[in-house]
Formats: C-alpha cells, structure tokens, sequence
C-alpha cells in the first residue's frame, strides 16, 4: 500500500506552473523537431495547461496526476483534455500503453522514488521514443550564489508542505537515466544565464530492441 506521501493529493504541482514561460519553448522545440512524435503522455499535468497547449499544437496527448484538486481544476479548465488521477508509482503502461513522446515538467524533485519514476516513463515509451523532464538546476555557483544573498532557506521550501525535497544536478539526473536505461541524454539549461540557470530540460530516448 502506498503512503499518504506516495500519493499526494495536495501537493505543490496542483497549481498553475510558472515556469512554463522559460521551459515550454525548448520543450517545443525538440518535440518539433522530432518527427516522429505524434503522441505525448504527460506525467504530472497539474492543472492542463501544458498539456491543453500540446494538444493546441496538433498532438495526441493525454496525462496524469495524483492530486485530485489539480485534476478536478484542469478539467474544470479543459472539458475536452484527456486526463486521469494516477500516480508516477502505478504501473501505468499496463492502463494506458506507449506513446512517442513521455514529458514531465517540474515533478522529480518532489519524489520519494525517483527511480520507480523513472522506470516508469521508460515502460510508457516505445521503442525510440523521447522522454522529456524538467527539474529546477542545481550546481555549485549557483548555489553559492543562493547560499551568499540569503536566498537558499527559500529555494530548499523547507516549510512548504510537499515541497521540493530531491535536489537535481546535472550529474545526478544524467545517472538516473542511464541507470534506467535511457541514451541520447541532452541537457539544456533554461532561464537566466546558464550558470545560474532556473532549470533544466533534459532529453533522453529508450533505445531500439
């Protein structure tokens, strides 16, 4: 049985995602230029509206969230948008089968089991397909940075009720996917300059056989 905190109801990602200005751009475009994505399973699609914009943009696209409240909004926002309540940890191929294209924006770093996650995304996913996450970036100048203004009790959410509680680095999330079994694994880093980017999009594809 999972715990209250496997399956949040209430988290964070229920409300409208702000960083959709600087992340949504690189996501589009590498969804663009991969021909032959056509069809995009979101896990955690909070309240729709990433996913009511990929469907705007011609895809076939469905997703998934475990909190009823950001569901129950996306629905309420987008009558006509494809989504479920269901978690990261189900074994959601089993449901809903493969698509081109898996993307999940911002949602790692509040995961207990970012391996199960991964593992997950990489199920869902045909043979060549593109999985596509963001994650805030952590690296050292940039925590130096945050460390030095004062800022980093704010950036860690500590008092936050599900907040961010993994803290990606390129290196750590570039290990996870290869552990899982992902290849052709691009970083880019968006928001601000790179160093002390806001985050990263990261690309990866399931191998073929």
């Amino acid at each position: 049985m999972r715990s209250a905190d496997d399956n949040a109801d209430d988290y964070i990602h229920e409300n409208p995602n702000l960083s959709q200005d600087y992340i949504y751009p690189a996501v589009l475009q590498e969804l663009e230029r991969n021909t032959s994505v056509h069809t995009i399973f979101e896990i955690g699609v909070g309240t729709g509206d990433v996913l009511q914009r990929l469907s705007d943009h011609g895809f076939k696209v469905f997703g998934i969230d475990p909190s009823i409240h950001g569901i129950s909004q996306a629905r309420a926002k987008y009558p006509t948008l494809p989504v479920d309540i269901a978690s990261a940890y189900d074994p959601l191929v089993d449901k809903y089968g493969t698509w081109d294209a898996v993307l999940s924006l911002e949602v790692i770093e509040h995961l207990y089991r970012p391996h199960t996650f991964a593992k997950t995304a990489f199920d869902l996913l045909r043979p060549g397909g593109l999985f596509v996450l963001s994650t805030p970036f952590h690296g050292y100048w940039k925590n130096l940075a945050l460390a030095a203004t004062g800022m980093m009790d704010q950036h860690f959410m500590a008092l936050r009720e599900h907040g961010h509680i993994k803290f990606w680095s390129a290196k750590t999330i570039h290990v996870l996917l290869a552990d899982t079994g992902f290849d052709q694994i691009k970083i880019v880093r968006t928001g601000r300059i790179p160093v002390f980017a806001k985050s990263m999009v990261v690309f990866a594809t399931k191998p073929h056989g």
